[in-house]
């Protein structure tokens, strides 16, 4: 399986995420949108996941929704603004030494997308990849207000463990993803847990790999 993290606004979790991860001597994939690699705060700790040996990749430079949460298949950008939100994030990539050929897979913004989107995608020679579905660990960016739905870090943490459990295969292929900063009006950290899970996972014979290792392994017959 491999372990995935998305940004945008926030990196609170950096620190304790690359702690974490250099413990476990474990290569994972950041996927950070144009503000992101843009943003001066961001760029020692975007060199320090380069150096690392971290997968970094992109999310859409503006984190804009290209397709309708109601009705999936209309699109709401047009091909060029799609291609332009794309370029603009590998530019801001550029500056930091990453370029298409060592950053191949893109991740949509909020994870979502259409057939048309992944056709446009492939069109610039990327491939678009998502979070395995099913665990709810995606839910760490939710936070307490009313009306929203929320999942606390304890509830994130059952759900992953009970999906192992109860799907078939486990979680192994999984493409695990969480966030590397959330809103700061979410005080139970997410990341605070990931340590454990991390050790709970490997007690199960778990094998934290890359995403291009994982995905050389789906293509070996």
């Amino acid at each position: 399986m491999t372990l995935v993290f998305t940004g945008h606004e926030f990196a609170d979790g950096y620190n304790t995420i690359s702690s974490v991860l250099k413990k476990h001597n474990i290569k994972a994939g950041f996927f950070f949108t144009g503000d992101f690699y843009r943003n001066p705060n961001y760029s020692n700790l975007i060199k320090e996941l380069k150096k690392n040996g971290h997968y970094l990749g992109a999310h859409s430079d503006k984190h804009i929704l290209y397709a309708s949460w109601e009705k999936r298949d209309s699109t709401l950008v047009t091909k060029k603004e799609f291609t332009n939100d794309i370029l603009d994030n590998y530019a801001e990539m550029k500056k930091f030494g990453i370029n298409k050929a060592d950053a191949p897979y893109f991740m949509p913004p909020f994870e979502w997308y259409n057939k048309e989107i992944v056709r446009w995608t492939e069109e610039l020679g990327l491939t678009l990849i998502n979070y395995s579905p099913g665990s709810l660990s995606n839910a760490d960016y939710t936070i307490p207000v009313p009306n929203e739905r929320y999942y606390s870090s304890d509830s994130i943490y059952n759900k992953i463990l009970h999906f192992e459990k109860n799907n078939p295969s486990g979680l192994n292929g999984f493409i695990l993803l969480t966030h590397i900063g959330t809103d700061p009006r979410r005080i139970d950290k997410f990341y605070n847990r990931l340590d454990n899970l991390i050790t709970d996972l490997k007690k199960k014979g778990y094998k934290f790999v890359s995403l291009k290792e994982l995905f050389e392994r789906k293509l070996t017959p």
